[in-house]
């Protein structure tokens, strides 16, 4: 567009920055399943700074990220950021990675509290990740 001295206007600006973000999360959740959760970060950093607010499955990708690659604390620091830094809500999803990432680290404890404490009301995707992370040995047994 720029070199045909083509100036875009704002719809065409609000359709390129969702496809942007749309990339961003598909990128981030593939390196998340495969294990490159520092990458996933990274892309997830690119977001924010790039002035992009990130949406329910960007959280899902960082989170996701966090779980495949064991990054507990970073994955702490992701959900806490969801509402403190961002203002939104963690939703079921947000919770049930959160669950999922505790319980694979064996923090059972942990995983019970964030349960108890949770601000919306359990539901079958938590309680198969709770039982799921009941398998898995624990720091504690």
């Amino acid at each position: 567009m720029k070199a045909l001295l083509v100036k875009p206007n704002e719809i065409t600006l609000v359709n390129v920055l969702s496809a942007c973000a749309s990339l961003g999360n598909a990128m981030m959740l593939g390196m998340a399943y495969n294990g490159d959760g520092r990458d996933a970060i990274a892309v997830f950093s690119q977001i924010e700074s790039g002035g992009l607010k990130p949406i329910d499955a960007t959280f899902i990708g960082v989170l996701s990220a966090c779980n495949h690659s064991g990054l507990v604390e970073e994955g702490e620091v992701q959900f806490s950021c969801i509402y403190d830094k961002h203002g939104s809500p963690p939703n079921i999803e947000h919770y049930a990675c959160m669950v999922d990432l505790l319980g694979r680290a064996g923090h059972l404890e942990e995983v019970y509290e964030l349960v108890q404490n949770m601000v919306i009301p359990t539901d079958s995707i938590i309680w198969g990740a709770l039982l799921s992370a009941c398998l898995i040995p624990s720091e504690s047994q």
